[in-house]
């Protein structure tokens, strides 16, 4: 499965401070649909992205409905973001 989508990077203090985007709530429910097939444990789910040139490994986190995609900070200096910018991320979650 893969999806695409734009949205706004904000700060969350969570169980550890961390920057992360929100699939919005089409793509969200798109992804639950799948998630028993996919997930490790805690509804958490393994992904591919890419945001900008940058490529990377993470895990989906639910929240509140939605799903939550952490941007490493190795992401944030490569591709020159922060909080409160909007990017645009290509989601890739293998079956």
């Amino acid at each position: 499965m893969i999806i695409e989508f734009g949205g706004k990077i904000f700060h969350w203090r969570g169980p550890s401070p961390f920057l992360f985007v929100a699939v919005p709530e089409k793509q969200s429910s798109d992804i639950k649909s799948i998630s028993k097939e996919v997930t490790y444990g805690w509804g958490v789910i393994p992904v591919h992205v890419r945001i900008g040139k940058t490529e990377f490994k993470t895990s989906l986190f639910p929240k509140d409905g939605l799903y939550l995609v952490p941007i490493k900070m190795v992401v944030q200096k490569a591709e020159d973001i922060g909080e409160g910018d909007n990017v645009k991320i290509r989601l890739e979650i293998r079956l």
